[in-house]
């Protein structure tokens, strides 16, 4: 009786066994059968492994200058707007400074009091020497009116000289243009209160443009000044060449990355400073010799610090795939890991798309 019931609990568990796998099996081998969700795909292609995606900056006008005054006074006059064009040696702004200026009523009060005391001595020296030369005076009182003479000289040449050092402080005071070009901004209005090192009006002579960009610290080695450079405005829509003019040799205050100014050849573009664009340097294969994968930005999927992009699988279903990425250039966006020459991405849908989901290409 005992093994009877031994055999029968195992013919029930093995029979629950085999349900269970069914339905399991039943459970795997489901699929979409919703309609297909119409795509558009590309394939995986790879960069020349001469090519280094450096990131983006920043473009800016090579010849710029943002003026600032060492004195601290009200803002009297700013005879010049955004935009307008001046002439090198124009007046841009001008700073009243009370301070200044009665010290320098008092310094040339100062130079004519001066100018008295030094007219006189010289009198009396000349004098004294006529009076020295007929034996009419002694050595001694010659003596005290040259040491008279010297001293009201002296004096008058210090004045002189506060009187030069004061209308250099005016230099700060109105503020001029240092080269011809536009004014590109006004940081102050008249009637504010102007501080020492405080930017006041910025300009900059159009015609030659520069991008600074950052590069990573294993693609440093691959580049040295005058390294050819592709750089893309994205606001036009257009790419510019260019070459590296400057270089960082630390990367210790900029997160890792290498600061690089990169000069734009003239171009019949529309550039403007401030215009974002990002750079794509072409190196000795010698000194490079990796693939770069890129795909368009639009493709990729976010999920929180995750990205993916959804592939093409057997049977026209999208399988999502983490990626990791690396730079930006423009649209697209470097992968250094995740993806292979020659496979299948999707890159737009006309649905939503799950992992799994079943896609007609157009």
């Amino acid at each position: 009786m005992k093994n009877t019931t031994i055999y029968k609990n195992a013919f029930i568990a093995l029979a629950l066994g085999i349900t269970l796998a069914s339905c399991g099996s039943d459970k795997e081998q489901k699929q979409d059968n919703g309609p297909a969700v119409p795509v558009t795909v590309a394939e995986v292609e790879t960069g020349d492994s001469n090519t280094i995606l450096a990131g983006s900056g920043q473009i800016t006008a090579l010849n710029n200058a943002t003026l600032s005054t060492r004195m601290m006074g009200y803002v009297e006059s700013l005879p010049v707007k955004i935009g307008q064009k001046v002439n090198k040696g124009d007046l841009l702004i001008s700073i009243n400074n009370v301070d200044l200026r009665a010290k320098k009523a008092q310094v040339e009060a100062s130079i004519a009091e001066a100018t008295v005391a030094f007219n006189n001595a010289k009198k009396d020296y000349e004098r004294f020497q006529n009076l020295f030369n007929e034996n009419s005076a002694s050595q001694k009182e010659l003596d005290d009116m040259t040491a008279r003479y010297e001293m009201a000289k002296a004096r008058l040449e210090s004045a002189n000289q506060m009187k030069n050092e004061v209308n250099s402080q005016f230099a700060y005071a109105n503020i001029r243009a240092p080269f011809s070009g536009v004014v590109t901004n006004t940081y102050i209005d008249e009637g504010d209160m102007a501080n020492p090192g405080v930017p006041l009006v910025s300009v900059e002579s159009p015609g030659g443009f520069e991008v600074v960009a950052k590069v990573a610290e294993n693609n440093i080695t691959g580049i040295q000044v005058g390294t050819k450079a592709l750089v893309q405005v994205k606001a036009l829509d257009t790419i510019v060449t260019g070459k590296v003019t400057e270089l960082s040799a630390s990367a210790q205050n900029t997160g890792g990355q290498y600061l690089m100014k990169v000069q734009l050849d003239k171009t019949d573009a529309k550039i403007l400073s401030g215009m974002y664009a990002t750079v794509r340097l072409e190196t000795d294969k010698a000194s490079n010799e990796k693939t770069i994968v890129t795909v368009p930005s639009k493709a990729l999927i976010q999920k929180g610090q995750l990205s993916g992009i959804y592939t093409l699988g057997q049977d026209n279903v999208a399988l999502l795939r983490w990626l990791r990425l690396g730079e930006t250039y423009g649209d697209e966006v470097e992968v250094l890991s995740g993806l292979s020459k020659g496979e299948t991405y999707i890159v737009s849908a006309e649905g939503k798309l799950y992992n799994g989901a079943k896609v007609t290409i157009q």
